[in-house]
């Protein structure tokens, strides 16, 4: 009786001496820290995840660049685009859908932790709106696809949206056969808060304008054409504020477009953002420069890959540096994250999001993870 006895008191101390020595290790393990972000998704096209999509989703990166599913942040109708007021407390989405006034919406959001608290909705001004900008005055400009316009509204300090207060209705078409009529592809806010560089696929130019007593007003260069059949989409500025670039669907080309002194824009040169050689069909969807302007990506969907290029900030022009694939189907917004120490893409088709580490000096993208997300579209951090 006497073993015995012995022999559960050391089985017992050896179990505590067990559990200290797991929760030292606990304590000496480095928690990594970790940035969360958002997902726009499509809730009307059908996914390889059982039950599709249900809205935004909230998703984190860590330091070692692991994704990681936190849940659904807000049940909405195609959040398809996201983006943040300056101060970060509140998220707009449009709807990319259209009403029986052929005007889609945009619903503002206001971050409570891990979940996203509706506010307001608001007409977009046009049908199927794809993009949304804000800005430090409380200003909204949205992108309406169908509608071939831009709708502005006001967002105001507790979150809530003003009604539409004026529509850019665009005018034109191109010679390719998605160009008979104008789309308006995205909007933007200039960096130096000097103007609002719209883009239309349909139209194949950039139209530019200023905001003043909340209504769209022309400047002296109201619009800048790109080469026939190319269809810009999105564009990104230099931080140098001498160039911006244009990322073109139709012809999987970047533009440089030189932005003068005198507040001209003039277009340069076109890159191609396919490798040599190919030839099957591939459309371009998203352009994103580091921060500090020296490389250029930008996603193909089709070749389904990244396009990277190294930037001669003396004169804008681009050097591909090669692709990488995103390991997915139709990759469409991508985001530099963590201080640009890596690229995270959602690939919509596939139903995932991937993470590539970034290396800093040469530009090159190696594989690090992805995860399962239902038709993602566009990543907010």
């Amino acid at each position: 009786m006497k073993e015995i006895g012995f022999a559960l008191i050391l089985v017992s101390i050896m179990s505590c001496n067990s559990m200290d020595n797991k929760s030292k290790n606990q304590k000496n393990t480095p928690q990594l820290e970790k940035a969360s972000f958002y997902v726009g998704t499509y809730t009307n096209v059908t996914s390889v995840q059982e039950g599709g999509s249900q809205g935004i989703y909230n998703y984190a990166i860590d330091e070692a660049g692991t994704l990681s599913k936190i849940g659904l942040a807000a049940i909405s109708d195609n959040p398809s685009f996201l983006a943040k007021t300056s101060d970060e407390k509140y998220i707009v989405s449009v709807n990319e859908t259209d009403s029986n006034e052929g005007n889609g919406k945009v619903e503002s959001y206001k971050v409570e932790g891990e979940k996203l608290k509706k506010l307001s909705s608001s007409s977009s001004g046009g049908a199927h709106p794809c993009h949304i900008s804000t800005n430090s005055f409380g200003q909204v400009i949205v992108a309406n696809y169908t509608g071939g316009n831009v709708g502005l509204l006001n967002i105001s300090k507790n979150g809530t949206l003003s009604d539409l207060l004026d529509v850019q209705q665009h005018e034109g078409r191109g010679t390719h056969e998605r160009q008979k009529s104008p789309h308006a592809h995205s909007s933007w806010f200039r960096p130096d808060g000097k103007g609002v560089v719209s883009v239309d696929l349909g139209t194949n130019e950039l139209w530019f304008s200023e905001i003043e007593n909340n209504k769209f007003v022309e400047v002296n260069q109201q619009k800048l054409i790109m080469k026939p059949e190319a269809g810009p989409r999105h564009i990104d500025f230099h931080p140098n504020g001498k160039y911006l670039f244009v990322l073109n669907e139709l012809d999987n080309t970047i533009g440089v477009v030189h932005m003068q002194v005198n507040g001209r824009y003039i277009l340069g040169d076109t890159y191609s953002m396919l490798p040599d050689g190919f030839t099957d069909f591939s459309k371009g969807a998203d352009i994103h420069l580091s921060k500090d302007g020296r490389f250029l990506y930008a996603s193909n969907r089709g070749h389904n890959s990244i396009a990277i290029f190294s930037v001669n900030d003396t004169d804008g022009s681009l050097t591909m540096i090669g692709t990488e694939s995103t390991k997915g189907d139709s990759p469409r917004n991508f985001q530099l994250a963590m201080n640009d120490k890596f690229l995270v893409v959602a690939n919509q088709k596939s139903d995932n999001i991937v993470c590539f580490k970034r290396d800093s000096k040469t530009g090159v993208l190696t594989y690090v993870s992805q995860i399962t997300a239902p038709a993602p579209v566009c990543l907010l951090f």
